[in-house]
């Protein structure tokens, strides 16, 4: 798993979780207010190039607390559940 944190004005606003060898991805998504799968989003933002001073390549400690800032106080889910999340995406 890789995990990124988006930031504004050195602000965590965002989090990213990706495995990049099998194309997953899940966000943090502000309207719903809950996790999303959403791997095309999180591709097509990371690959912008406009993009790329907004966020960085983080280790899981620290894409914890930035999923409780973002998120009001929620952390990530654990890893089992991510990739249950991403296992019951590839199966459809």
């Amino acid at each position: 798993m890789t995990y990124y944190v988006l930031s504004r004005n050195a602000r965590p606003v965002g989090v990213f979780v990706t495995d990049p060898a099998r194309g997953h991805a899940l966000m943090w998504d502000h309207r719903r207010r809950s996790w999303a799968y959403n791997p095309e989003r999180v591709t097509r933002f990371l690959d912008d190039h406009r993009n790329f001073e907004r966020y960085r390549e983080v280790d899981r400690a620290t894409a914890d607390r930035a999923a409780a800032s973002v998120t009001g106080g929620q952390l990530l889910p654990d890893e089992k559940t991510i990739e249950g999340i991403f296992e019951q995406a590839a199966t459809g």
